[in-house]
């Protein structure tokens, strides 16, 4: 593969010549035999179009809109593509709330004195509690186990039973339209249950009706599953502020035990980080022959963690996003790679024989082929079941160091992470103000939100996100970025406050002012809500604009899976402009398209660009700002 259809980072480069050399399968060329005629990118035309179905035994079916071509069962391209798109959010919705529930879960044990864990923020565990009308009386314990309960039973509410979390945390003019269009979600669950059920065969065809269930599913996931886990993480293990961060493959150093989690939970990472700090455990690393004990962070495991702690000898750093996972194994540093709820490859078990670390799932979710080794996370035993990895790695140093070549001699740079809501206010002094008057007098032209995976369809890890980002802020657009391109921009330099002069003089003007990075690191996927809360918090502080009508807008340069399918539709819901690339699989259902790209605007304010040139998609994105700024008279 051509060097540009590898990854961005020069890191990722090298070591991909390492698994070439060490006859290495690998997700390059894995993606690169998957391609049809010679070309990549090339796929099944149906399946590229989304419009196959394999859903009963009447099929595998094909659908050409243009011939009037359907279903064996009647459905057509739109609803067949439209259909599909559902069940990806479905699982996309139901992997936010999975975590969500293993973060109330740690909350009830911790308030209950089960936990190593304690409450961190105790502020925010009443105000968020204060907010949702529970009684905030009594201890910052009583308080936690109310707010458990609470959240608990409107998770369980069923789907025609309003959601109080909804009801209390979205807009009031979102909460209008989505009433007025019958997508008012109730409980996360049977949100799930009504879409999920709706794609049975011969239930509901139509796509019309099945993007609206999409919508009302979305706005359940982002109130109940995004918020309530962010913000419940926050209490747990404190509110994101600024600081630096280790960040690239250097991290990784061959004569320290490495111990990396990963995934989307951040819990057992947290717990092996505290035991990590003491002097016993580093002790015990010596006793083997290793310089110390170090807990790096990895994929969005790792975005949770760095966004709110702090690096020092023990935390040391973070690697970057999912798609250089192997690349992170061959640089032969790696004892153990804990493995969480999301984003741990099928392969992963090869390289762990190839480069000796050991592959330990975290979840009852993950498993791998030929692999024993399992520690299913439970808060109460956190502390035990962190010290066993520990263990575990200590164990593993002097087989890996003896038997597998290091790859030494990767670069190390350093990002500033832990931006959020209350850090943004903190910068501004307190006050939206600044903000505020930056939009109007036109220092800043707009905000957008990158919420974004990493992909190889089109180009190479990492280079779309980090090239729209890069002609974002030259347009002196402000980007707060999530998700595993928040991986991207970090490694790619983009989060420095010395990155403001690759900005527009706005932009650089307003950095300078504030010493913060163009890219505000901002979280993972799953701060997707806490973004919509902070965009909801600007409408009512400029007199309550509609939210469609902010110079705001989302994009997704390479998003990736399914929980990235959902955050668009639920972008859509809340009436942003949303960029995505690559192109989703409904090219073959026409009137879906016309649907998600223009009439969406009609519906709830929303819309979706697909274009793939970065300059291009840029350009679109600030014409959408610069409409939106006359609108408003700015």
């Amino acid at each position: 593969m051509d060097k540009n259809r590898i990854s961005y980072h020069e890191s990722v480069r090298r070591v991909y010549e390492r698994l070439k050399k060490d006859h290495m399968d690998n997700i390059w060329d894995r993606y690169e035999a998957q391609g049809m005629g010679g070309d990549p990118d090339r796929r099944c035309p149906f399946c590229q179009a989304g419009i196959r179905c394999d859903l009963c035994s009447n099929g595998p079916c094909r659908a050409d809109a243009f011939k009037n071509k359907r279903g064996v069962c009647g459905i057509t391209a739109d609803g067949m593509a439209m259909r599909m798109m559902l069940l990806r959010n479905v699982m996309g919705a139901s992997t936010y709330q999975y975590h969500t529930d293993q973060t109330i879960k740690t909350l009830r044990a911790t308030a209950q004195g089960r936990t190593l864990f304690r409450i961190t923020e105790p502020e925010k565990l009443r105000d968020f509690a204060a907010r949702l009308g529970i009684s905030t009386a009594g201890s910052e314990h009583e308080i936690a186990l109310r707010l458990c309960d609470f959240v608990e039973a409107d998770f369980n509410r069923k789907y025609y039973e309003p959601s109080q979390i909804v009801e209390v945390l979205a807009p009031q003019e979102r909460k209008d339209v989505w009433k007025q269009l019958g997508i008012f979600p109730g409980g996360i669950y049977g949100e799930m249950m009504l879409a999920t059920s709706s794609c049975l065969t011969n239930v509901d065809g139509y796509y019309v009706s099945l993007a609206l269930k999409a919508m009302r599913l979305a706005i359940a996931m982002a109130y109940q599953s995004q918020v309530v886990n962010e913000y419940c993480q926050d209490i747990l293990f404190g509110i994101p502020e600024p600081h630096e961060m280790r960040v690239d493959l250097g991290v990784l150093d061959p004569d320290f035990v490495n111990v990396l989690p990963n995934g989307h939970e951040p819990f057992l990472g947290f717990a092996m980080v505290q035991l990590a700090r003491k002097r016993e455990w580093q002790e015990k690393a010596r006793a083997v022959g290793a310089r110390g004990l170090r807990v790096i962070a990895n994929i969005e495991t790792g975005q949770e963690m760095i966004q709110r702690w702090t690096m020092d000898d023990a935390f040391y750093g973070f690697t970057g996003n999912w798609l250089m996972q192997e690349a992170v194994f061959a640089s032969g540093c790696v004892d153990l790679f804990a493995a969480d709820m999301n984003c741990s490859m099928p392969i992963d078990p090869l390289y762990a024989a190839t480069y000796k670390f050991r592959l330990v799932p975290l979840s009852e979710l993950v498993a791998f082929e030929g692999i024993t080794d399992r520690i299913n996370y439970e808060p109460e035993k956190a502390e035990e079941q962190a010290a066993q990895l520990l263990q575990m790695a200590i164990a593993n140093f002097k087989d890996r160091r003896a038997s597998v070549e290091q790859f030494t001699g990767l670069p190390v740079k350093e990002a500033l992470v832990g931006f959020s809501p209350e850090s943004i206010l903190a910068a501004l002094g307190g006050t939206l103000t600044p903000l505020l008057e930056a939009l109007k007098d036109g220092t800043l032209r707009g905000i957008v939100g990158l919420v974004s995976c990493t992909t190889l369809r089109d180009s190479g890890q990492d280079i779309q996100s980090v090239r729209i980002a890069s002609e974002l802020i030259k347009r002196d657009i402000l980007v707060l970025s999530m998700g595993c391109g928040n991986g991207a921009m970090q490694v790619a330099g983009l989060c420095t406050p010395e990155a403001k002069e690759f900005a527009g003089m706005g932009l650089k003007r307003f950095c300078t002012k504030l010493n913060i990075p163009p890219v505000l690191s901002f979280g993972t996927c799953t701060d997707t809500g806490r973004l919509a809360d902070l965009l909801a918090a600007i409408s009512t502080a400029l007199g309550g604009v509609p939210l469609p009508d902010l110079p705001v807008a989302a994009a997704a340069p390479e998003y990736m899976e399914q929980k990235a399918t959902i955050d668009a539709i639920f972008a859509l819901a809340f009436g942003l402009y949303t960029y995505v690339n690559p192109v989703p699989t409904v090219t073959g259902a026409p009137n879906l398209v016309k649907l998600l790209t223009q009439d969406c605007k009609q519906v709830t304010g929303g819309l979706l660009n697909v274009e793939r040139d970065p300059v291009k998609a840029a350009d679109a994105i600030l014409a959408h700002i610069e409409a939106n700024r006359r609108k408003l008279g700015l």
